[in-house]
């Protein structure tokens, strides 16, 4: 109980619209998602390896995460408008991280498929990180160091030293009339 509730606590410190702990745990899906993997990531350490995919496949469908119930996530984890967050089997995920809508957490594809690269295959994220939409962070070898931010919409197959901020500068936008004024 104690997990969960550092948890919700985490919840109300990190978004300005949370109103209380009853609604983040009604309401809130990157919570559900959460509770789900807890349960999955259990089954799975107890060699219930069938039981606890079906848990966490039932979790995507409820909650729109998906989070392998072998990766590894540590306390206070925030997910923020959690539709389309992915989370791969080798993930590493330190504690007080903060991860936003569509976010993916992957493997580097290879032409052999995953099985020509056993091991670590999925990014390790350490303590203090907050990751914005849209983001996808891929391979085995990807650490995001303690403390960075990740922009939204970044994609990224290398490491980040701690302490960084990510930022994709997009082209300009131009607006036009039907007219061709600018």
């Amino acid at each position: 109980m104690t997990r969960l509730n550092e948890t919700l606590t985490a919840y109300q410190r990190n978004d300005p619209a949370a109103r209380s702990k009853l609604e983040i745990f009604l309401l809130y899906n990157g919570l559900h998602a959460q509770i789900y993997y807890r349960v999955a990531h259990w089954l799975y350490g107890h060699k219930c390896l069938f039981l606890a995919r079906w848990v966490s496949q039932r979790a995507k469908r409820r909650t729109g995460v998906e989070i392998h119930p072998a990766a590894k996530i540590g306390r206070r984890l925030v997910i923020d408008h959690g539709t389309g967050i992915v989370v791969g089997e080798t993930t590493i995920i330190g504690d007080r991280v903060k991860l936003y809508q569509g976010v993916t957490l992957g493997a580097l594809s290879t032409r052999d498929g995953h099985h020509s690269q056993p091991g670590k295959r999925h990014p390790t994220v350490e303590d203090d990180v907050t990751i914005y939409s849209g983001a996808t962070i891929l391979g085995g070898n990807t650490t995001i160091g303690r403390g960075s931010v990740v922009g939204g919409n970044a994609f990224l197959t290398s490491s980040v030293q701690k302490d960084t901020r990510v930022v994709i500068h997009a082209p300009e936008t131009v607006f036009k009339s039907r007219k061709g004024e600018q």
